[in-house]
């Protein structure tokens, strides 16, 4: 009956948790699923995320459905290794989640009115998460900001706590400030060679530019990847354009693929791309 639903391609997620389940049975299993744990696996999850939103940003429409597809097994692969440690399983993760959704959409699911704005959802999504860390007895400000996040995702997510306590810049001018302010002290540490104190204060440079990424409602990690993707195409046409002469970049030099930049950039403006 198992070996039917593991064949079966309209077993939907049943079918998933039985491969599994199978995949981690010690006597008949896969020798690397067998030893995997959750530290081992929490590097694939956060790749299987990018990945997912990598589908997205590039609209890759006809991925993204094997995308959620490996992300979902992420899931499935955690709470197979849970099930078996005792700690929970696939259905008491739903219900947790569910639980959680609930709770936290009173407006929806309560009594709560849903005559509110979407900013004032936001704050009291806030409010009742807020509610849950204190019910935790994990009460500090910055208490739950997961270790695990993107640095300049981390650092916003740090920087949103403190804005609802009050320790924020009333204006992107202040941030402005002190982005050149940080970069002064970057400066003399670079100049004083002193290696620790430069990683420091480089670090100090990119949290108050995250912040000034907050202040202007911009997703620092989507700005950066959009720049990633922008560099990318524009080398890759400086490379077509040197291919085209027979030569390489190795063979180039940093003034002719210059050049070529501003060039391919100037296309692409009178083209309409804004990046």
């Amino acid at each position: 009956m198992k070996d039917d639903l593991i064949h079966n391609p309209q077993g939907g997620l049943p079918r998933l948790l039985e491969i599994m389940r199978r995949l981690r049975d010690p006597h008949t299993g896969c020798p690397w699923d067998i030893e995997q744990d959750f530290t081992s696996i929490a590097p694939y999850t956060i790749e299987e995320a990018y990945e997912v939103a990598d589908a997205i940003q590039r609209a890759a429409w006809d991925e993204l459905e094997g995308e959620l597809g490996d992300l979902l097994l992420q899931t499935v692969y955690h709470t197979q290794m849970g099930e078996e440690a005792g700690l929970f399983s696939f259905d008491s993760v739903a219900n947790a989640i569910s639980d959680k959704m609930v709770a936290r959409h009173p407006h929806v699911f309560g009594d709560e009115t849903r005559d509110k704005s979407a900013d004032q959802q936001t704050a009291d999504w806030e409010k009742i998460k807020a509610a849950e860390r204190a019910g935790k007895g994990t009460g500090r400000t910055l208490d739950g900001v997961a270790l695990g996040l993107p640095g300049l995702t981390r650092a916003v997510k740090l920087q949103k706590r403190l804005s609802r306590v009050g320790f924020d810049w009333g204006n992107t001018g202040d941030v402005m400030d002190k982005i050149i302010e940080e970069s002064r002290e970057l400066a003399e540490a670079h100049a004083d060679r002193n290696a620790d104190e430069t990683e420091a204060e480089f670090g100090d440079l990119l949290f108050v530019i995250a912040n000034l990424a907050r202040h202007l409602n911009v997703d620092p990690e989507a700005a950066l990847r959009r720049t990633n993707a922008k560099v990318e195409r524009r080398f890759a046409a400086i490379e077509d354009r040197l291919a085209a002469q027979g030569k390489t970049p190795a063979q180039s030099d940093l003034a002719e693929m210059d050049a070529l930049w501003d060039a391919v950039k100037a296309e692409e403006k009178a083209q309409g791309n804004s990046d």
